[in-house]
């Protein structure tokens, strides 16, 4: 077969250079102008699994409570008390510029929160308004303290404990119109799996697809543009205060433009590493221009590819440029090597026989050495986490575009070139080369003894590999994400949200067929809930219902007994004052008139005083966890109440204050924890991101685990949420996905092996210096601690795929040059003079364009460049000497590689 495709390369591509000049051009052309379509994405699905229900409960929970959708900027005062009144002027004139950019919602600030305890209040004097600070005769120190130790609900979340800091949220309107499309898109996708599409449907799902696509760009190119305007607000208070940035939106916003900054920072270092790496190489211009030529066309149709077909890059797949330009650069190489070598042979030969021979000698082994490679990334497309998946797909295409390129345009440019003089003077290189094929003969079994005590060594350290990591370490420390996100960890509550959603146990079918609200309270609190088992004075009776005359008089004011009653007429009224909560609140409407507006929390099975004081517990054993920061709940709120009347609240004055609290104040402090019929509570957990030994899967774990043993929940009662969930459910998804990988690799790989070599023991020694390099690094990885992630995660597959392109170059000249004389080492000595300084020069621009990639600002990429260089670096070290030295030792039948085509 690859006979007859050389055959028909040489009739058809040979023959003809100047047509397929023509044709690239235009290949080229067109793909230029489909590159303006090219995106880049950072959104939350880029770093989420694929299909994960996680994500579908997440959303539901957000827009029920709200999501997280918002910047935090952290505010501290240089030279100045934060409780000062100009600092307290100054930022509300920030807020004031921050409330007038596009689309956002709200602003809140420690300057809108109701003032409870500055000093203490009444809660009938919520009913007509609260004080703040922006009120003129607020005691200033008693309102620091209450923000730093009285209220609970706003210490170490509107400031810091140290009263310097502190945080406003700034919130987006919610984008109906992608929510739209988003769940429209996943609705029809989940039909898609189920095989229940129908064409119909199947034509509109590729039209929402491409909708939401476009949508979801322009979401992010407005977010992009509102936090810059945002940047420029903060950076006109900088003089007076100390300003971080956090957020969702900021990350993700930030993480596009480290994708673009990698993509034209790592570009263009690469291309300038190998236009002097080639000239110091062949030091004449036309083996720089070539290769470049090459590289160039290669970038260009498969950016354009991207944009023609929508794939988005991310930040896994931003490396996509430098590794084909160095894929690309590497086949190059191999063709140059050759080219120059034969032409060294034969000076007298013309171009067209120098180019037809290069192409016979070099088109098998680059066959396969790409379709190895494309095995190895196209092993990333098993993987459950789409920008993982992208990328695979990505590369696998651009490899292929990759030789293609190069069997066009390389001898399309020589053709027309004479082949000038041969190359002259003294090689280095090959000494080099020569060098390693010394030590292999003379140590060989040194060689293979070390190679085995380090293959223990590193499969014990594959033992320790975690995939457990701080999202904080994911930053350079001089990036505002890693300050603001440790300024927040340390001072105001934790970074990485985390919900704890509760239902109530189902209701008895009895008890859901009855319309009786009393009878559905009694079923759902149950036997706990007799008389004054919770301070429901005399439950027998519906508190809410009359008990016998008119409501008000003695005995029968619809609240319980009189004696027991707190607002009964001329009674110890225990919110101080003696004022009458049905009055008037000075603005027309009664405190009864509010509790009309308000929400129907009978038969609430959370709103009771003694389930709240059970969250309380719940609130406590969660604040307890090293892990922890923050947590917030409507117990929160009911400890707030508990500490302004003196007391726990009887069922009575609960069910009121739910009520006549302003809707305002009940947006903030009841319905982000509490669902409307009072039968699921939400508590907020803000993890702190930089605690060292963060686990976050032992962590969950533990939380669900102690809430069902310790408070006697049901497991299906309880649901832990958020962007911790849905993070931590990516990243245990990457040991299924590593050990999935390397099986399919090693598979694939092999079976190519055979069908090249044609023999079981060659296939196996060439796949020994890609298994030993990818064991090495991942060894290392598990004895430094460094655990895996979304970039390392490919490294063993793609270290693999490219580590067998030299040995694929090496064992077929191995087979050129063995029949020569059938001597093993003396075959050793040729092919390291001839194949070894090709296998040099391509691993060292390797080697140095991953390096390039340790210069970025996001570490993945840094880790992923170095260790990447390193596994490369061993393969090279291998192939020198691992390799022959295993050919030496086993001397597996040979045939020649014309005889093997």
């Amino acid at each position: 077969m690859m006979s007859r495709l050389f055959r028909a390369y040489c009739a058809l591509v040979l023959r003809h250079p100047l047509f397929w000049l023509l044709v690239v051009a235009l290949v080229c052309g067109t793909a230029a102008w489909q590159a303006r379509h090219f995106k880049l994405d950072a959104s939350a699905e880029s770093l989420t699994l694929e299909n994960d229900r996680a994500l579908e409960y997440y959303r539901q929970i957000a827009k029920q409570y709200g999501g997280s959708d918002f910047l935090v900027i952290t505010y501290t005062p240089k030279d100045r008390p934060l409780f000062q009144r100009d600092t307290l002027e100054n930022l509300e004139k920030l807020q004031d510029q921050l409330k007038g950019v596009d689309q956002v919602a709200s602003v809140y600030t420690l300057l809108d929160v109701p003032l409870l305890f500055s000093p203490k209040v009444e809660f009938t004097d919520l009913s007509s308004g609260y004080r703040t600070l922006l009120d003129n005769n607020v005691d200033l120190d008693l309102a620091k303290r209450e923000f730093t130790e009285e209220n609970p609900l706003y210490e170490d979340l509107l400031v810091s404990d140290d009263g310097r800091t502190t945080a406003m949220l700034v919130t987006f309107q919610r984008d109906e119109h992608f929510f739209e499309l988003l769940n429209r898109r996943n609705a029809l996708r989940d039909k898609q799996r189920q095989g229940e599409l129908s064409d119909a449907e199947a034509a509109e799902l590729e039209q929402v697809t491409a909708r939401f696509s476009d949508y979801n760009s322009e979401v992010q190119a407005r977010t992009t543009q509102r936090i810059e305007t945002i940047r420029g607000i903060m950076d006109g208070y900088r003089d007076q205060a100390q300003l971080f940035l956090g957020g969702v939106p900021m990350i993700a916003s930030d993480m596009i433009g480290f994708i673009q900054s990698d993509l034209e920072f790592f570009g263009l270092g690469v291309l300038i590493f190998l236009i002097i790496t080639l000239f110091l190489i062949f030091r004449r211009p036309r083996w720089v221009v070539v290769p470049l030529m090459c590289c160039a066309v290669t970038a260009l149709v498969v950016t354009g590819w991207l944009g023609f077909m929508d794939w988005k890059v991310t930040v896994i797949s931003s490396n996509y440029l430098s590794l084909l330009l160095i894929i690309t650069m590497s086949i190059t190489i191999h063709l140059t090597v050759r080219y120059r070598e034969l032409h060294q042979e034969n000076p007298d030969a013309t171009q067209a026989w120098l180019l037809r021979e290069t192409a016979a000698h070099m088109m098998r082994p680059s066959v396969y050495m790409i379709l190895t490679t494309m095995v190895g990334f196209s092993s990333l497309v098993i993987s459950d986490i789409r920008p993982v998946i992208d990328f695979g797909w990505m590369m696998t295409l651009g490899l292929g575009v990759a030789l293609v390129t190069c069997f066009l345009v390389f001898p399309a440019l020589l053709a027309r070139l004479s082949p000038g003089q041969p190359p002259q003077g003294r090689d280095f290189t090959r000494r080099v080369t020569l060098g390693f094929a010394g030590v292999t003969e003379r140590h060989r079994a040194t060689l293979l003894v070390l190679t085995l005590v380090g293959m223990a060594l590193a499969l014990w350290g594959m033992t320790r590999l975690t995939v457990e990591n701080r999202f904080i370490d994911y930053f350079q420390k001089d990036t505002e994400i890693y300050q603001g996100m440790l300024q927040i960890d340390r001072k105001l509550g934790g970074t990485t949200p985390l919900d704890i959603v509760i239902d109530a146990p189902p209701r008895p079918a009895a008890s859901a067929a009855s319309g009786d609200s009393s009878s559905a309270s009694s079923d759902d609190t149950g036997a706990d809930q007799q008389a004054g088992a919770d301070g429901f004075d005399t439950v027998e009776a519906d508190p809410f219902g009359a008990t016998g005359g008119d409501a008000g008089k003695t005995g029968g004011d619809g609240f319980g007994a009189v004696e027991q009653d707190p607002f009964a007429a001329g009674g110890g009224d225990d919110f101080g004052g003696g004022e009458d909560p049905f009055a008037s609140n000075g603005s027309g409407q009664t405190a009864k008139q509010a509790a009309d507006a308000g929400p129907d929390l009978q038969g609430a099975y959370w709103y009771t005083p003694q389930r709240l004081e059970q969250i309380i517990e719940i609130e406590k054993y969660l604040k307890s966890l090293p892990e922890t920061g923050k947590v917030l709940s409507i117990a929160t709120t009911y400890e707030v109440a508990k500490k302004i009347n003196g007391g726990p609240l009887s069922y009575v004055q609960l069910m009121l204050l739910a009520s006549f609290i302003p809707d305002d104040l009940r947006g903030q402090l009841v319905r982000p924890y509490l669902s409307d019929d009072g039968r699921q509570i939400r508590i907020s957990v803000r993890v702190v991101d930089s605690y060292p030994g963060l686990n976050r899967n032992d962590l969950l774990d533990k939380i669900n685990n102690d809430l069902v043993s310790k408070f006697d929940l049901q497991p299906e009662q309880v649901h832990l949420t958020g962007a911790l969930v849905l993070y931590n459910n990516m990243l245990q998804s990457l040991f299924d996905s590593q050990i999935k990988t390397l099986g399919y690799v090693f598979v694939a790989i092999m079976v190519m092996l055979l069908l090249l070599f044609r023999s079981l023991p060659v296939a196996l020694i060439s796949m020994v210096p890609s298994l030993v390099s990818a064991a090495t690094v991942l060894g290392l990885m598990g004895w430094l601690g460094l655990p895996l992630d979304l970039m390392t995660i490919t490294i063993t597959a793609i270290t693999i795929g490219i580590a067998v392109d030299d040995t694929i170059h090496y064992v077929h000249r191995y087979h050129e040059e063995w029949p020569r004389d059938g001597d093993y080492v003396a075959t050793m000595r040729r092919c390291h003079g001839s194949i070894g300084k090709a296998m040099y020069y391509t691993s060292l621009v390797i080697i140095a364009g991953f390096s390039i990639l340790a210069i970025s600002n996001f570490n993945p990429t840094v880790y992923f460049g170095l260790l990447t260089s390193l596994a490369m670096l061993i393969a090279l070290l291998s192939n020198l000497t691992l390799l022959p030295a295993l050919l030496i030792t086993v001397k597996p039948k040979l045939r020649a590689a014309r005889e093997a085509a």
